[in-house]
C-alpha cells in the first residue's frame, strides 16, 4: 500500500536529516556536523550508517513511543519534595542530596532534584558573572546563522514617507537581504523572512535583539511556570514551529554584522535612492532586486567550508499557517468568538471550548479547531432590543399669576386703593380688573 512508504517526521528530525545527507554526500565533516547537532561524532557516525542502509527512515528514533526505562515513579517525587520541605528547607540541590541519601538513604541526582524544585519554585537558578566580551570568529557554513534587525532612518530623505529596513545578513558570508516596511514588528518580520526562505531556504539559527516584537516581555503564566518555559512572542512561536533556533543578543554590538551594515547602507543606500529619485516604499523594494546583488558581490566574503546549511521547506508544510498571529480564545455557547474588539459567528456546530483564531500578513481572520478551519463571518453590528416609545402628548403648562391682594404685589394693591381694607373686596376688585366680574347697569 502506498501509506506504508509515508514517513512521518518531525521538524527536529528532517533538520537532522538534512544534515546526516551533507555527511552522507561528503560536503560536511562528522565533526562539524555534530557540533551543529549537539551530538558526539560516534552517534553521527551511527546515524549516518543507519540512513544509510534503512533510508530517511533510519533518522527516526528506536524509543519513539516507548516509555523511558529509568523513569522516575511520581510517588518517589512527592516524598523527596515532602522530605525538603519538612527537614531540608532551603538547602542547596547538591547539599539536599547528600544528606536525602546519608539520612533517609534515598539516591538521587543533585540536578534532578534541582529540576523538580525550580519546578515547584523552592529553588531559582543563580546568576552567573558575566563573561568578558571578545572578538568572535565568523560561522563557517551559509546558513548557519542569519543576523536580523530593523533600521529606523529616513531613507528616503523626505521625498515620501518614513519607512523601516529589515535587514538579513549570513553571518559566514555577509550576504544580505534587505526590504523596506512602513515599521518594524511581527508582520514586517515574519513577510520579510517568508521571502527569505523561499530565496535560500530555513537557517539553521536566528540571531536578534530582545525587542518586544521578537522576545515577549510578558510574565510566565502559571503554565509556563509549571511546564518551566519562557513566554513566546508570535515571532518566537512561528521559528519554535520552523525549528529555527532562535539567540537572543544582549547587546546590540553582539550583532555588530548587521549593525555595521546599516552604517554603511544609510550611506551608501541613501545616496543610491536619491540618484534614482525613488520616492515610495514600493519603488525602493525594486531598487533593492538590482542593488543588493551587486552589493553582495562586492562587499561578501566566502565561507570557511562550503556545505550550506539552508534547508528546503518540506512539502505539505504551508507558510501562511505558520508566519502569522495565532491566539486561542474560547468559543462561547453561541458559537462566537471575540478578537481584536471584534465579534466573528461560527457557522458549523462543533464541540470545541477553545479555538485558534489566525490573522495573517494579509488582513484575513481564519478560526482553526484541531486543524481544520471552520466557517465564520464577522458580526459588523449587534442586534438590537427594540422597545415601543409611548406617544408623547404636548401638554400646555399654565403659568400661574399671583393676585393683587398677594404679598408679592401688596405695597402696589395698597397704593392703588388704600380705601379698601377687607378681603373680600380686594378679590372683588381685582376681580373686576380681570374683567371676571360683571357689574350691574
Amino acid at each position: 500500500m502506498a501509506g506504508k512508504d509515508i514517513i512521518t517526521m518531525s521538524q527536529r528530525e528532517l533538520k537532522r536529516l538534512h544534515v546526516i545527507h551533507q555527511v552522507l554526500e561528503k560536503r560536511l565533516k562528522q565533526k562539524d556536523a555534530a557540533n551543529l547537532l549537539e551530538l558526539c561524532e560516534r552517534q553521527i557516525n551511527r546515524i549516518a550508517s543507519r540512513v544509510k542502509q534503512e533510508g530517511d527512515d533510519g533518522i527516526i528514533h528506536r524509543s519513539r513511543g516507548k516509555p523511558s526505562h529509568n523513569l522516575i515513579p511520581e510517588a518517589r517525587k512527592k516524598r523527596v519534595l515532602k522530605l525538603y520541605r519538612a527537614k531540608y528547607k532551603g538547602f542547596g540541590p547538591l547539599l539536599a542530596t547528600e544528606k536525602l541519601f546519608e539520612i533517609d538513604k534515598i539516591r538521587i541526582s543533585d540536578e534532578t532534584l534541582r529540576k523538580w524544585l525550580m519546578e515547584e519554585g523552592e529553588w531559582k537558578k543563580s546568576r552567573k558573572h558575566k563573561k568578558h566580551r571578545q572578538w568572535r570568529e565568523r560561522k563557517h557554513h551559509v546558513g548557519q546563522m542569519i543576523q536580523v534587525d530593523g533600521s529606523h532612518h529616513d531613507w528616503l530623505e523626505g521625498r515620501g514617507p518614513k519607512c523601516v529596513l529589515m535587514l538579513y545578513v549570513d553571518d559566514a558570508t555577509s550576504r544580505r537581504y534587505a526590504r523596506f516596511y512602513d515599521y518594524e514588528g511581527t508582520f514586517p518580520f515574519m513577510d520579510s523572512f517568508k521571502r527569505y526562505i523561499k530565496r535560500y531556504g530555513l537557517p539553521h539559527s536566528v540571531y536578534i535583539d530582545k525587542h518586544s516584537t521578537y522576545k515577549s516581555p510578558k510574565d510566565p503564566s502559571i503554565e509556563d511556570q509549571l511546564n518551566n518555559r519562557e513566554p513566546l512572542s508570535q515571532v518566537g512561536r512561528a521559528l519554535k514551529e520552523l525549528t529555527v533556533e532562535v539567540i537572543y543578543a544582549e547587546s546590540a554590538p553582539a550583532k555588530g554584522r548587521v549593525e555595521r551594515n546599516f552604517k554603511t547602507c544609510q550611506d551608501r543606500l541613501v545616496k543610491e535612492l536619491r540618484l534614482h529619485k525613488i520616492k515610495t516604499i514600493d519603488e525602493a523594494n525594486a531598487f533593492l532586486k538590482h542593488w543588493l546583488p551587486v552589493f553582495n558581490k562586492r562587499f561578501g566574503v566566502p565561507p570557511v567550508k562550503e556545505a550550506n546549511l539552508h534547508r528546503k521547506l518540506p512539502k505539505g508544510i504551508d507558510l501562511d499557517t505558520i508566519l502569522c498571529i495565532k491566539e486561542d480564545h474560547p468559543l462561547r455557547n453561541d458559537f462566537t468568538v471575540t478578537y481584536d474588539k471584534k465579534l466573528f459567528q461560527v457557522l458549523e456546530h462543533t464541540k470545541a471550548k477553545r479555538v485558534t483564531v489566525q490573522e495573517r500578513a494579509n488582513g484575513r481572520i481564519f478560526i482553526a479547531y484541531k486543524g481544520r478551519y471552520l466557517r465564520h463571518k464577522q458580526i459588523t453590528q449587534r442586534p438590537v432590543k427594540k422597545v415601543p416609545k409611548k406617544a408623547y402628548v404636548f401638554k400646555l403648562k399654565k403659568v400661574w399669576k399671583p393676585p393683587m391682594d398677594h404679598p408679592y404685589k401688596a405695597p402696589m394693591f395698597g397704593r392703588r386703593y388704600p380705601h379698601i381694607n377687607s378681603y373680600s373686596q380686594k378679590e372683588k376688585v381685582a376681580q373686576k380688573e380681570k374683567g371676571l366680574l360683571l357689574t350691574k347697569t
